[in-house]
C-alpha cells in the first residue's frame, strides 16, 4: 500500500507526525511526505520537524505566500505531477489550510482516494477561508477521520454517508502527549512567576488597526496584575509596526518552536488566542482559554473544555481575565478519545 501525506503549515506538522510514526513500522506500507511550502520558515520548520520526530519531506513544492486563489492554484499546479508519478493508493490531507483543499481537488479529478484528518469541524462562518476549505475537502473526501462527536453530526447533516465517517480522536493531542514531558522539563528560567500567554494571527483581528489596538489595550489594562507573554506572529508583528501601536509593556517574543511554546502554555494562568489548535491544547491541559473570535469550529472545547468565546468585546475579555485571576475560572474535562492514540486508530483503519 502506498500512502501519500500532504502538509503545508505548522499545524499540519503536528497532525501528520503521529500518523506517519504510527504507520512507519508496517512493512506493507510505503509512505511519501509532500510539503507544499505554503508556510515555510527555515528556522522554525526545521526545528518543528526535529522535535516532532518527523521525516524530512520527500518533496517540497516551495509554493510560498500569495493570495488564497494564487496559493491554492499554484499548489494544485505543482502537486499534480507529483501525485501522478507517485501513484498513491490514498492521499491523506490534514486540517483546513489551502494545501489541504488544493491536494484534495487534484486527487478528486485524478480519481485517487482521499482521507481527511480532522474532518467535520464547522464554525458556520463562511467569511473564514478555512471554513470553505473544510466544507469542500469533506465533500470530496472518501474517508473522514473526525476528532469529536460534533464532527460526525456535521458531516451527516450535510448528507455524507455514515460509512465514510470514523471518529478517531484528536491527533493534535497525540503530539502534545508525546512532547509534554519535554515541555515539563524545559527550564523555567526567565519565565515570570504568573503570566497570561497570548497568540494572535487571524486577519480579522490583526489587519484592522482599531480591532488590534482594542485587543492590545485590553491586555495592557491587566498588565499591572499579571505579566503578558506574547510570541508575535510575523503578520501581527508587521501590523503592530504599521499601525504604530505601543505594545512595549508586553513581553514580546519571536515565534517559538513547539516544545518551548508548550512549556509556556502548560504553565500559563490563562491563554488568550484566536488559534483553533490552542483551544484544543488548553482544554487537554486544563488551562483557561479565552478565544478572541466570534465563533469556533471546535465547540467541544467550550461545551466540555476550558475555552470561552469572548469575541472582540474588549470589556468582556478584561472581565473574563479578571475572573480567572481571582480564581473563578471555568472547569473543563478532556473530550473522549483525546488520549494520545488517535494516530494509532487512523493507522489501523488505513491499513
Amino acid at each position: 500500500m502506498n500512502i501519500l501525506h500532504v502538509v503545508g503549515a505548522r499545524p499540519n506538522f503536528m497532525k501528520a507526525a503521529p500518523v506517519l510514526r504510527a504507520i512507519r513500522n508496517s512493512s506493507a506500507v510505503t509512505q511519501t511526505l509532500v510539503h507544499t511550502g505554503q508556510h515555510y520558515d527555515v528556522k522554525m520548520s526545521d526545528v518543528f520537524f526535529q522535535q516532532l520526530d518527523m521525516p524530512a519531506p520527500d518533496v517540497n513544492l516551495g509554493v510560498g505566500s500569495g493570495s488564497h486563489a494564487q496559493q491554492t492554484a499554484e499548489i494544485m499546479r505543482r502537486i499534480e505531477p507529483v501525485i501522478i508519478e507517485a501513484r498513491p493508493d490514498i492521499v491523506v490531507v490534514y486540517g483546513d489550510v489551502n494545501s489541504t483543499v488544493a491536494a484534495a481537488l487534484v486527487c478528486s479529478k485524478l480519481l485517487i482516494r482521499i482521507a481527511h484528518v480532522e474532518a467535520g469541524l464547522r464554525s458556520f462562518d463562511h467569511t473564514m477561508p478555512e471554513e470553505i476549505n473544510r466544507i469542500v475537502t469533506d465533500r470530496i473526501a472518501d474517508v473522514l477521520f473526525t476528532p469529536s462527536t460534533d464532527g460526525d453530526v456535521n458531516l451527516q447533516r450535510e448528507g455524507i454517508g455514515a460509512e465514510k465517517i470514523f471518529r478517531v480522536g484528536n491527533v493534535m493531542i497525540d503530539s502534545l502527549v508525546r512532547l509534554l514531558p519535554a515541555a515539563n522539563a524545559y527550564p523555567r528560567n526567565g519565565f515570570p512567576k504568573r503570566y497570561a500567554l497570548v497568540t494572535l494571527h487571524r486577519p480579522s483581528n490583526v489587519d484592522d488597526s482599531v480591532v488590534l489596538g482594542n485587543i492590545l489595550d485590553g491586555l495592557l489594562s491587566v498588565r499591572d496584575d499579571i505579566d503578558v507573554i506574547f510570541p508575535v506572529h510575523p503578520r501581527t508583528k508587521q501590523r503592530i509596526k504599521e499601525f504604530a501601536i505601543d505594545a512595549t509593556r508586553l513581553h514580546l517574543l519571536e515565534p517559538l518552536p513547539y516544545v518551548e511554546f508548550l512549556a509556556l502554555q502548560s504553565r500559563a494562568a490563562v491563554v488568550i488566542t484566536d488559534s483553533g489548535g490552542i483551544q484544543e491544547e488548553t482544554t487537554y491541559l486544563g488551562i483557561p482559554c479565552l478565544t478572541v473570535r466570534e465563533n469556533t469550529e471546535r465547540p467541544i472545547t467550550v461545551t466540555l473544555g476550558t475555552n470561552t468565546i469572548v469575541g472582540r468585546d474588549t470589556n468582556r475579555l478584561i472581565a473574563e481575565m479578571r475572573d480567572i485571576l481571582e480564581g473563578r475560572q471555568k472547569k473543563g474535562s478532556i473530550p473522549p478519545l483525546w488520549d494520545g492514540h488517535a494516530a494509532d486508530r487512523i493507522a489501523t483503519l488505513l491499513r
